[in-house]
């Protein structure tokens, strides 16, 4: 998806909420088609702590540049925006790896299950370390 045109990458974005409407694997579905964006280490045009400044995942789609804050947004936003996930409770979260002074941004579905923290895909929020502490939190709504 990544390497088409505009028009075609937004039209293949609808066509993946689409198909996750239908799909029993939905949430590894949505990690396996954002986990290969175009990854850059660190986008500073997005303030993770002021969210109306975000850009809409439409002008995210356009740039066609990702880095962990904006692939989080992006799946977030894929899911929301299905008609099986648009009751759920979505949110992206910063937790701080104290112990490794690392930053992950994350998405909760339903307080149960969280993408963008592991390269599996998703894993159930259970397994996040107790050792890391949350930074920061927005609810899509």
């Amino acid at each position: 998806m990544f390497n088409q045109n505009i028009d075609d990458r937004l039209s293949l974005w609808a066509l993946h909420r689409a198909h996750l409407n239908n799909s029993d694997t939905a949430l590894l579905d949505v990690w396996e088609f954002w986990k290969t964006a175009p990854y850059i280490p660190y986008n500073n045009k997005i303030d993770p702590y002021h969210k109306q400044g975000w850009p809409s995942p439409w002008e995210i789609i356009v740039s066609n540049k990702y880095d962990d804050f904006t692939r989080a947004i992006m799946i977030a936003w894929t899911l929301k925006l299905t008609d099986k996930f648009k009751k759920s409770k979505i949110e992206i979260k910063t937790l701080v790896d104290k112990v490794q002074s690392r930053q992950y941004n994350v998405v909760y579905v339903d307080d149960q299950w969280v993408i963008n923290y592991s390269d599996i895909g998703p894993v159930d929020q259970n397994d996040i370390p107790e050792s890391f502490l949350l930074e920061n939190i927005v609810e899509l709504g």
